[in-house]
């Protein structure tokens, strides 16, 4: 049964207590355990879900504010929320730093890393947009080319009145009015896939993170001559048994100087780098509808030789498993029988 909020917005669904509206999220996010604090004396909220493969949009009505804790679980569904306000505001905060927004401002935030969320003013109509997790992951991976694990530290406020700001806000926009009401992009796997992949790009490009320096580095900066041999190197042997000396040895320098090379110019370790081009590739094995290896095959193609290490590994930069991976592969495209 739908419900008309005060303003324009129809809700699918509708409750008036806490515990139910937290059950009806869980439909996007997978299960959770979330904590109200304080009471409130006449809870009564509104949700409309559309959800696709890469992005999810919520439209949140609540008759008046209040604050929640959330307890996520291994196994929630890890997420960047883009929160547009339409009426009041919505915050999140990390120890005693709070981040706001209200409308004219956007909110950005990773569902694991505030201690709690907070609704303000009465009669608070939100718009979320929802973007997978392991979407920004890969984004980062491809724009940077270094490992990536932990906190992102996404400055979390938007302005809509600078350039950036009207850059992600357009973009989100488009989303949003092309998820609602069962839009045109969710009839195009395709095409959403596209702008969602868009937006993560110029969220990556544009809104300060822990990352943001290394877009900064000049091309001719990135590589020198001996990591840049390195490189080469261990892309023409990184199925083989390579050590570190050996990479050394290819790209002419001793294996301090190939250290502080890639350090310096990489932020990160030749034996890091390694591991992510081997866990790249063994990535686009799991991505080829056609390659019918078994998991563990492909692991020791590119050189782990524990599958639970490989997977621990495969997950923290990817965001998911290679097993799950591998299903959303056979389930968007028919295998040949052999």
């Amino acid at each position: 049964m739908t419900e008309k909020s005060p303003g324009d917005a129809v809700f699918r669904y509708r409750g008036s207590t806490f515990d139910s509206m937290i059950e009806t999220l869980g439909e996007v996010f997978g299960t959770f355990d979330a904590n109200l604090v304080g009471r409130s004396q006449d809870f009564r909220w509104g949700l409309d879900l559309t959800a696709s493969e890469s992005a999810a949009l919520i439209t949140g009505y609540h008759n008046e504010g209040f604050q929640f804790r959330a307890q996520w679980c291994s196994e929630a569904t890890e997420h960047l929320s883009i929160v547009v306000p339409r009426r009041g505001g919505m915050a999140v905060a990390y120890g005693s730093r709070m981040a706001e927004a209200r409308q004219g401002e956007l909110l950005l935030y990773r569902n694991f890393e505030p201690d709690s969320i907070s609704m303000h003013g009465q009669s608070n109509l939100i718009d979320e947009l929802v973007l997978n997790w392991p979407l920004i992951q890969r984004t980062i991976g491809e724009t940077f080319d270094v490992p990536f694990r932990g906190s992102l530290d996404l400055s979390p406020e938007l302005d809509l009145s600078t350039p950036v700001g009207r850059t992600i806000g357009n973009l989100t926009e488009a989303i949003i009015d092309g998820i609602r009401d069962n839009g045109p992009l969710c009839q195009s796997p395709i095409a959403m896939a596209h702008i969602t992949q868009a937006l993560a790009d110029v969220v990556i490009r544009m809104v300060p993170h822990r990352l943001s320096h290394l877009l900064d580095k000049k091309p001719c900066m990135i590589a020198p001559g001996h990591v840049r041999r390195g490189i080469e190197f261990m892309c023409a042997n990184i199925n083989q048994p390579i050590t570190m000396p050996m990479v050394a040895d290819a790209a002419g320098v001793s294996t301090r100087a190939l250290e502080a090379g890639f350090r310096g110019f990489k932020d990160t370790t030749p034996a890091a780098y390694l591991q992510m081009l081997r866990l790249r590739a063994a990535r686009e094995d799991l991505l080829d509808p056609e390659n019918h290896m078994l998991l563990k095959e492909i692991c020791l193609k590119w050189g782990f030789f524990q599958f639970g290490r490989f997977s621990a590994v495969y997950r923290a930069y990817y965001g998911e498993n290679p097993s799950e991976t591998r299903r959303r592969v056979c389930g968007s495209y028919p295998r040949r029988s052999s």
